[in-house]
């Protein structure tokens, strides 16, 4: 596990480093905007979503994990990181979940206002399906339809928009355990399943090995949703970088209250165990996959 937190972290730092260069590109004459984007997608994060662009990319090409990316899996690990940064301001809004801070610092919000905070998200969302039309991220544009294309469904009415509005509508109403795992498959899982096809697509993996890999993605959202419930429920602030309990204290019940701690953890650890035996065909490139999965649900952030 140790190699792989090594590996994770560079392939973190790989991911930052290409956003940094895409936002460099980009010329400034909304200087305040800029300044907002650049906030809200180098804010920290674990790039748990680029690691599976990456992992999902590698085992369709047979690389070992240590292989660095290609132009193609950073560009696309890129425009999904700018859209998760997105749907991060967007909820850490007053209108949605009010959160002034994020990672330890103040939401872009806060550090900015309301008004440039929504611009800024509007913008990140907008530059991930730029970034993922444009020829550099593929030769093929039957490709490069595709990446969009399911980007779009995961960020859209059957994705995280969605996901969002049952969200809010859970702060007014109990939702039970079914309902409860539908809005996090669409709020939460939806991006990171996107992450593992959009990998497969660009490393132009095989019938039979996408859909192991959709297989797997959508245990692992479940679980890494799972895993987020029981660390807001008893997870330390000072390292989450956000208070704990706020679910609770919007109204909101999560897989915590619905199923018990215990029944939550072993829920979570079954789902990664059924997301790691997706990938056991291809055991000799999958490693990597299946410890970004054990991460999910271990880690304490």
């Amino acid at each position: 596990m140790e190699n792989f937190l090594a590996q994770l972290r560079e392939d973190a730092a790989a991911c930052e480093t290409h956003i940094k260069a895409l936002l460099a590109a980009v010329p400034e004459p909304a200087a305040q905007l800029h300044e907002a984007m650049a906030y809200a997608v180098l804010n920290g994060g674990k790039r748990m979503r680029a690691a599976l662009v990456f992992g999902a990319a590698r085992m369709a090409v047979g690389q070992d994990a240590d292989a660095a990316p290609s132009e193609a899996m950073l560009r696309t690990a890129a425009a999904i990181e700018f859209l998760h940064a997105y749907s991060l301001v967007h909820d850490d809004l007053p209108a949605m979940d009010n959160a002034a801070t994020r990672r330890g610092q103040p939401s872009c919000h806060i550090k900015f206002d309301e008004s440039t905070a929504i611009l800024a998200g509007d913008a990140l969302q907008t530059m991930a399906f730029e970034i993922l039309a444009d020829p550099r991220t593929h030769a093929d544009a039957a490709v490069r339809i595709q990446l969009v294309a399911t980007l779009a469904k995961a960020a859209g009415l059957q994705g995280m928009a969605g996901g969002q509005m049952l969200d809010l509508q859970a702060e007014t109403r109990q939702f039970d355990l079914a309902e409860t795992q539908q809005m996090q498959m669409m709020k939460t899982g939806a991006l990171l399943s996107c992450a593992v096809v959009c990998g497969g697509i660009v490393g132009a993996a095989p019938p039979d090995m996408r859909a192991a890999q959709a297989a797997f993605a959508q245990d692992l959202g479940l679980a890494f949703q799972i895993a987020d419930d029981l660390l807001d429920y008893a997870g330390d602030a000072s390292v989450m970088g956000k208070p704990s309990g706020q679910d609770a204290d919007r109204g909101k019940a999560g897989f915590v209250a619905l199923m018990g701690v215990d029944a939550a953890r072993r829920t979570a650890q079954r789902m990664i165990d059924d997301a790691n035996a997706a990938l056991a065909p291809w055991q000799n490139t999958a490693h990597y996959m299946q410890n970004l999965a054990t991460f999910a649900i271990t880690r304490n952030s």
